[in-house]
């Protein structure tokens, strides 16, 4: 879990010597509201800081009789246990009266140890030092006690940032005589040894982690008094009693659940009471839940499973009829049926065998016979070669130049066209092929004995490159 104040993303810190200067990283932290307000009396300002040591897991009050102005994150050396320690400025100013007193701390202890100075860098490299130093410890802790045969969990320890004195966190169920435990933690780690008992959701808020609801545990970021909670706060919240689903990760019961406990009760008070069983005419009805979002309370009868919601008016009702030696034929239960359509989800198809590679093949096969088409249908009919002799030449004579047509024709019968044959015309003369585009010289007119069929202007030559063929003579006709 990375920090969320300074968006480093390392977890537990996002420095070498531990903490975050942001405020965040696993720690419980208190917002300074009081940090902008000014004060008309800056000698009477409070002269105490709070100090949290090991990424936020321990705080402590320290008296800060420097001239030195401390500003939130920062790094600081002060007083410990036959020696020094370094910890992190977390509050500073007004709000530091507010947390004394809910702690119960007194702001004028002769015996508050003081700040000494800002850490150096010889400070902070031995801090470094020692700290590299606990996992190690805590291994060697462990191996040591299961040697003795002791019934205890030695679940973290925390080594002074001179390295003098060291503090080993264990859970028991039961006391335990840990003095010859002592001695030999003291010879083997050559430091003042003590020893603190935490309970298991202490211990959960030093490891910390992502409680079911998706946010970081309580108990590692704000939470600082554990309160008792018991399965009758489940049964008041209409919770099924699960014990994997209602325990935290302490192996406890969630503190979550007597958060909204207060408004149960309350919604509770409208209900009425010793409404456990009322009588109708085919039973006795027992309550088995009450719903306090609609307002019902649900019943079943002894011969059947068969849950009936009631309202609560219907309760007091029946409740008062029993009373006076009534007894109703029907509860009168109310319809809850959703008016919303129920989704229905496609039904799963095992197709696992039914396609084979001929299947396919003939798929591919058809696919491509529709894309040749479509590529003939849009690109229109294909370029015509030389085979294509009569039928190009008739695409090029539509190149030709107009011919110039008369204004009038004269009106009247037109001759008969002479019935007598013509000889063929020639085709072994003619060039196949493309003829060459550009100007063409204007045909002659013919004669006009040629008859009327060359009035129109028609072409009658062809594709002949060496001029117009001269038609037949009236004689030859």
């Amino acid at each position: 879990m990375g920090c969320s104040s300074c968006g480093t993303g390392k977890p537990n810190g996002c420095k070498s010597n531990g903490g975050c200067s942001s405020g965040g990283c696993n720690r419980m932290n208190a917002y300074d509201w009081l940090q902008n307000l000014p004060f008309a009396d800056p000698e009477a300002a409070c002269k105490v800081v709070e100090v949290s040591f090991n990424n936020g897991s321990r705080k402590d009050f320290f008296r800060n009789n420097t001239l030195t102005v401390f500003e939130k994150g920062e790094q600081v050396t002060v007083e410990g246990v036959s020696g020094v320690d370094v910890g992190e400025i977390n509050l500073h100013g007004e709000i530091v009266r507010i947390q004394m007193k809910k702690r119960g701390a007194n702001e004028f202890d002769p015996e508050m140890k003081k700040v000494l100075r800002r850490a150096n860098e010889r400070d902070l490299e031995l801090l470094k030092v020692n700290k590299a130093r606990e996992a190690e410890a805590l291994i060697r802790a462990r191996a040591i006690a299961r040697q003795l045969k002791l019934e205890m969990k030695v679940s973290e320890v925390e080594i002074q940032a001179d390295g003098r004195k060291a503090t080993f966190f264990y859970i028991a169920d039961d006391r335990v005589d840990f003095r010859e435990l002592i001695k030999i933690y003291a010879g083997e780690f050559k430091v003042k040894v003590e020893m603190r008992q935490i309970g298991a959701r202490q211990e959960a808020a030093k490891v910390g982690g992502i409680g079911s609801c998706g946010r970081e545990l309580c108990c590692s970021t704000w939470l600082t008094d554990f309160k008792s909670v018991n399965t009758t706060a489940a049964r008041y919240q209409n919770l099924s009693i699960n014990q994997t689903k209602l325990s935290g990760q302490c192996g406890r019961l969630k503190c979550c659940l007597n958060y909204e406990l207060d408004t149960y009760l309350d919604a509770l008070q409208g209900f009425p009471d010793r409404a456990d069983t009322i009588r109708v005419a085919r039973g006795t009805a027992t309550l088995i839940k009450k719903d306090i979002f609609k307002n019902l309370m649900w019943y079943v009868l002894p011969d059947s499973n068969k849950q009936y919601p009631l309202t609560i008016e219907r309760v007091r009702k029946i409740m008062s009829q029993n009373a006076q030696g009534i007894v109703p034929d029907e509860l009168e239960a109310v319809d809850v049926t959703s008016t919303k359509p129920k989704e229905v989800e496609p039904e799963f198809v095992d197709v696992v065998g039914q396609i084979s590679l001929r299947s396919l093949e003939k798929n591919d096969r058809r696919r491509k016979q529709q894309q040749q088409q479509q590529k003939q249908k849009g690109g229109g009919q294909p370029p015509r070669g030389p085979q294509q002799g009569q039928q190009g030449q008739g695409q090029q004579g539509q190149n030709r130049p107009a011919q110039p047509q008369p204004q009038q024709r004269q009106q009247g019968p037109r001759p008969p066209r002479p019935q007598g044959d013509r000889p063929p015309r020639p085709q072994g003369d003619r060039p196949q092929g493309d003829r060459p585009q550009g100007d063409r010289p204007s045909r002659p007119q013919r004669p006009q004995g040629g008859g009327p069929r060359n009035q129109g202007g028609g072409n009658t030559g062809g594709n002949n490159p060496k001029g117009p063929k001269p038609g037949p003579t009236p004689g030859e006709a």
